[in-house]
C-alpha cells in the first residue's frame, strides 16, 4: 500500500507547489490587488494539502528506501531534507507574511522582495521534487532504460 501512496503524495506535493507558483506569477503580472489577495489566501488554505503530502512523501520514501546504498535512492534521500526545510523555513513563512500583507492592502517593496524569495524557493522545491519524481520513475522502471537503475 505504501508503494502506491508514496508516488501519489509526491505528485500531489509537486502539483500543489506548481499551482501556487503559476497562480502567483499569473496574478502578479495580470491581476489587481484584490485578485492577488485572493490568490494569497487560497495558497494559505492550500498549505493544508501541501504540508501533509510532503510529510507523507518524505516519511514513506525513507521507509521504502531503508538503508539502501543505491545511488538513486541516496540522491532522493539527500534532497528530501532540503525540500522540507525550504518549505518549513522559507515557503510557509513567506505564504503567511504575503497573505497578511495582501489582505491589509500593503503591496510595498517588502511585499515584492518576499514575493521574489517565495518564487525562488518554490522553483527550487519544484526542481528538487521533479528530480525525486524522475528518480522514482526510474527506480520503478516506469520510464528510463531497463537496467538503468539497479
Amino acid at each position: 500500500m505504501i508503494r502506491k501512496l508514496h508516488p501519489i503524495a509526491g505528485i500531489i506535493a509537486f502539483i500543489t507547489i506548481l499551482a501556487f507558483w503559476t497562480s502567483t506569477v499569473i496574478v502578479e503580472f495580470g491581476g489587481d490587488h484584490a485578485r492577488i489577495a485572493a490568490v494569497k489566501l487560497a495558497i494559505l488554505w492550500g498549505l493544508a494539502l501541501l504540508i501533509p503530502s510532503i510529510a507523507f512523501a518524505g516519511a514513506s520514501g525513507f521507509k521504502l528506501g531503508g538503508a539502501s546504498a543505491n545511488p538513486t535512492i541516496a540522491g532522493k534521500r539527500r534532497r528530501m531534507p532540503f525540500i522540507a526545510l525550504n518549505g518549513l523555513l522559507v515557503l510557509v513563512p513567506c505564504a503567511i507574511f504575503l497573505q497578511q500583507r495582501a489582505s491589509a492592502g500593503v503591496f510595498d517593496q517588502t511585499f515584492a522582495l518576499v514575493q521574489g524569495v517565495e518564487l525562488l524557493a518554490g522553483a527550487i522545491n519544484l526542481t528538487l521534487l521533479g528530480l525525486n519524481i524522475r528518480d522514482g520513475l526510474a527506480l520503478t522502471r516506469r520510464f528510463g532504460a531497463p537496467g538503468q537503475v539497479k
